[in-house]
């Protein structure tokens, strides 16, 4: 057997044994040494398997404490379609397909920050304005009660809409501080989403708990202003690829018609 093969089927053999539960969330692997004794392997063998589990976010190894089995990450089937709903009617702020109508608000998995910050490459893209550049950025790591950290979200605006809508620097209901951009003559918004899978940097994958190897779905979200046309607020959400489903509802255009061509258990006539 090669030395691929002997790691495939040390990384198999432990990803059963954990999914049984002879080592349940926030319990440590055997050490490297006894793991290469148990199997009969080179700890060459035993630490690339491990590195395959972490990969695909069922271990973390951390310095000084082992290798640790982490929490199960049931996926969340995010719907993406057209409609920007209210938490509350007149009270809460605007609703995207993340959070669902009538569904009790998420946790924080640090304290959500409001400040100045130097933004980065994608939502400069978007936004308009230089890399690096000082932009307004409102970041937080929210996840569902009593779930693992589902996702980074950083909204960035620029300095001149914070000028001229200082409420965005409060906290405020989620969603809250768009009325604010819109209150200050960009109402009423127009939004666009682009989403793509991308590797997460080392700061992502500390917030989200996960390794650098595993990929990360990407939403970018542009708020238009109604009077410009300009972008006057990005919105760029992260979440790991292992947690997430999109579903689409899929709508029939007035050229797909339906045509009853025959009946149940009859074959159709070639003309």
């Amino acid at each position: 057997m090669s030395p691929r093969d002997r790691y495939n089927d040390i990384a198999d053999d432990l990803r059963e044994r954990i999914k049984r539960g002879d080592w349940p969330p926030g319990e440590k692997l055997p050490r490297m040494v006894d793991l290469s004794t148990e199997y009969d392997a080179a700890r060459g063998s035993i630490a690339r398997a491990i590195r395959e589990l972490e990969e695909e976010g069922i271990v973390k190894s951390t310095p000084h404490r082992g290798t640790i089995v982490l929490p199960g990450r049931a996926r969340r089937r995010l719907p993406r379609g057209t409609h920007v709903h209210r938490r509350r009617p007149r009270e809460g702020g605007y609703s995207f397909a993340a959070t669902q109508p009538g569904e009790p608000s998420w946790v924080h998995h640090i304290e959500p920050t409001r400040e100045p910050a130097p933004i980065t490459e994608r939502a400069a893209e978007l936004l308009g304005v230089e890399p690096g550049t000082m932009v307004f950025r409102r970041r937080r790591v929210t996840s569902p009660a009593g779930e693992v950290p589902f996702t980074v979200s950083e909204s960035w605006i620029p300095p001149d809409v914070v000028e001229a809508a200082p409420g965005v620097a409060e906290q405020g209901p989620p969603g809250g501080y768009l009325d604010h951009i819109e209150a200050a003559g960009h109402g009423p918004l127009r939004w666009h989403e682009i989403t793509r899978a991308r590797m997460p940097d080392r700061e992502e994958a500390e917030l989200l708990g996960i390794p650098l190897r595993l990929p990360v779905l990407e939403t970018c979200r542009v708020s238009e202003s109604a009077r410009t046309g300009a972008a006057v607020e990005v919105t760029v959400m992260v979440i790991p690829s292992d947690r997430v489903e999109l579903v689409s509802q899929l709508r029939r255009d007035r050229t797909a018609t339906y045509e009853v061509l025959s009946s149940p258990g009859e074959s159709i006539k070639e003309p």
